[in-house]
């Protein structure tokens, strides 16, 4: 069988190592993951609850529309349920919009360090993605407009950026949006919103009436802590929701997902709460970073990059033989790691694994 031409060179997706894999490979018996940038208190209590609940009707079909869950978060959100989907995460909206929107010889432009699902599903469209390097960590929103052209069908901002966790203030990103064409779709993805806490930062959802070419993105995987429940969701003008709608499957989120989101978004105390243990965490983490004099962007996220001082690829692996799960492997920093932000008593176990292998290489090197 002969697949797509522009899929054979995709490289797959690697998700963060899975913690069981490492105990049966390496032996261990404890191991703490701060890869995949989950909420390391988990999630709500409320979001328990809706989710035993929902075990009796395991036989039943979800509401292929979450018709109640649209209308929460459209009342949350202060948009009209016609402004939202909903997908199997945000990845899948993602996908999605690729799929409604792209077609072979269509330009979308991106940073050229950021979440990679944007380039995979244009490239599986048969588009040409642009990427623009970015400056400090940060898009080079300049570069990107000077980047925009007659082919031009899509651009991605990721803000917070992942991997680097730098963020784009307000009046940056309007001053940006107020040049890009109405034509030009913008898609913002805020997966790491609700952890932001400088003020600067934009309510991508409250520009939506100003600049009707903007998409936004959320999660309920981050902050809320329902990762492996998949879903998050895209706001944006009604037409263009309805555009994204015809290439949706159906049945996209489950019963017990949309239960577990409607649970989670009522209980904002506890989002706050771990905005507040997290802005905390990062605290820690650079004090720590600062006394070993390593460099690292600023984090507005539930992660944070940081220079390590040799290939993230050993770092990983030699943090793993720790029983450290990080991630590596980010192209244009090759001496950089991404590290969730944990509890305090995990960032002290990542802070001690660190400080060990940095020694260790200093007695080799002397």
């Amino acid at each position: 069988m002969k697949p797509k031409s522009q899929i054979v060179n995709i490289p797959v997706y690697e998700p963060g190592k899975p913690i069981e894999e490492v105990k049966r490979e390496l032996g261990l018996s404890e191991v703490i993951k701060l890869a995949s940038n989950e909420n390391p208190y988990g999630a709500s209590p409320r979001v328990k609850e809706a989710v035993l609940a929902e075990l009796d009707n395991i036989s039943l079909y979800p509401d292929g529309g979450a018709v109640e869950l649209t209308a929460e978060v459209a009342r949350f959100l202060g948009v009209e349920p016609g402004q939202i989907i909903f997908g199997c995460g945000s990845d899948e909206v993602i996908a999605l919009i690729c799929r409604a929107f792209l077609v072979s010889g269509d330009e979308t432009i991106m940073a050229d360090q950021t979440f990679s699902v944007y380039k995979s599903n244009a490239d599986i469209e048969g588009a040409v993605s642009i990427e623009v390097p970015l400056v400090d960590g940060k898009h080079d929103l300049e570069a990107m407009l000077a980047k925009l052209s007659s082919k031009t069908k899509i651009v991605w901002i990721c803000n917070p950026n992942n991997p680097t966790g730098t963020i784009l203030s307000e009046t940056e990103l309007t001053g940006f949006l107020d040049q890009v064409p109405s034509n030009v779709m913008v898609v913002l993805d805020e997966a790491y919103f609700e952890y932001v806490t400088d003020l600067s930062y934009p309510d991508g959802s409250k520009l939506l009436s100003q600049y009707p070419n903007l998409v936004v993105l959320r999660t309920f995987s981050k902050i809320y802590g329902m990762a492996s429940l998949r879903i998050g969701y895209g706001v944006a003008q009604p037409e263009v929701i309805q555009l994204i709608n015809r290439v949706r499957e159906p049945f996209n989120t489950t019963r017990a997902a949309q239960a577990a989101a409607k649970a989670a978004l009522g209980d904002q105390e506890y989002v706050a709460n771990c905005r507040i243990a997290n802005a905390e965490g990062i605290k820690q983490l650079q004090a720590e970073f600062n006394r070993l004099g390593l460099d690292y962007f600023p984090a507005h996220g539930n992660f944070i990059m940081v220079n390590v001082r040799k290939p993230a690829v050993e770092m990983f692996q030699s943090l793993l033989q720790k029983g450290i799960i990080v991630r590596a492997g980010f192209g244009k920093y090759p001496n950089h790691v991404r590290v969730t932000v944990g509890s305090e008593e995990q960032n002290k176990a990542f802070i001690h694994a660190l400080e060990q292998v940095l020694s260790e290489d200093k007695a080799q090197v002397q």
